[in-house]
């Protein structure tokens, strides 16, 4: 196949961003063992790189009292994925347990999903809309899967989506790069960093 160059596409990094505890959650997506540890059946390589930024994050958040969001990709033995993406993240499996450096507090909220995006025949955004949030910072693996998938369909129902890019990681520069756009030019996204979103109020 020959090799084709196209430009990085342009968006807006902001370089700070100030949420309401109150009105925000920060949804981690998918950061489990088969797609994080050298060990998993779909490993993501930069995935284990963004686990300090995301902790950056989790802690900050759980100081303010912010809401607190999971997906985990759940699937049950002969699911229509695996001749997509190989068998993972088997129901009660290691592979599918959130890693132990992002590992839930009781109280948080964790939501098993058998796609995608994380809204997807899933109670995600009734357990929002009741907390009253308006606004999404999300991170996680995969870049322009599932974090993407979950973004748009946020923004789809009218949260504000907020991704920090040191906090997501992706199976290559392009897939990020693309993703990244997406967001802030369709779904008209903030693009931050974590050291970068602060909750205040």
């Amino acid at each position: 196949m020959a090799q084709r160059t196209v430009p990085v596409p342009e968006y807006e990094m902001a370089e700070r961003v100030e949420l309401d505890p109150r009105r925000s959650a920060l949804v981690i997506v998918d950061m489990q063992n088969d797609f994080v540890k050298e060990e998993g059946k779909l490993v993501v390589p930069t995935a284990q790189a963004t686990v300090p930024a995301i902790r950056r994050l989790l802690e900050s958040a759980r100081d303010w009292g912010a809401m607190v969001a999971y997906t985990q990709d759940t699937h049950l033995p002969g699911d229509p994925e695996f001749p997509i993406w190989g068998e993972h993240c088997l129901l009660g499996s290691w592979g599918w347990e959130i890693i132990d450096e992002l590992r839930p507090e009781p109280g948080e909220l964790v939501i098993e999903k058998r796609r995608y995006d994380g809204f997807y025949g899933t109670n995600l955004e009734y357990d929002l809309r009741v907390r009253g949030i308006d606004t999404l910072v999300i991170v996680g693996t995969v870049a322009n899967i599932c974090v993407l998938h979950t973004a748009g369909s946020a923004a789809l129902r009218w949260f504000n989506v907020v991704l920090a890019r040191d906090g997501i990681s992706a199976l290559s520069d392009f897939d990020m790069e693309a993703t990244l756009r997406q967001v802030h030019f369709l779904y008209r996204g903030i693009i931050t960093t974590s050291d970068a979103v602060t909750f205040k109020g």
